[in-house]
């Protein structure tokens, strides 16, 4: 029970900021990403945020699947293709800016699969 409570002050004290998870230090993200390297939580980033922009654009399209007429090309066969582009660029411009926090807990995801996968000596 003490090992744990060094470990938690440990990270704590140490130079490195600790990411929150819902209103709490997560220590294991911070332990995680001391064993994965600059490189590889950057692509896991930028996968977890493509992923949640993916979401979106799903989510997006859903919403305006039935919209029809009002618009810059009213109700031609070019609304549903200019709709479409527009809806990928919110959804990507969306989750660059943050998004739903979706991206988050696929990163940490991520991050943690990772570690497991790489050997301490």
């Amino acid at each position: 029970m003490q090992t744990g409570m060094v470990n938690t002050a440990r990270l704590a004290s140490s130079a490195f900021s600790v990411e929150s998870r819902n209103g709490r230090p997560d220590f294991d993200l911070a332990a995680a990403l001391q064993k994965v390297s600059p490189k590889q939580q950057a692509k896991a980033q930028k996968i977890a945020t493509d992923f949640e922009a993916m979401f979106l654009n799903s989510m997006f399209s859903q919403m305006t699947s039935g919209l029809k007429g009002e618009g810059p090309f009213g109700d031609t066969p070019g609304t549903g293709v200019w709709r479409s582009m527009l809806t990928e660029q919110y959804s990507k411009n969306f989750a660059n800016a943050g998004g739903v926090g979706i991206a988050s807990d696929v990163y940490r995801t991520l991050i943690m699969q990772q570690a497991k996968t790489i050997r301490t000596a």
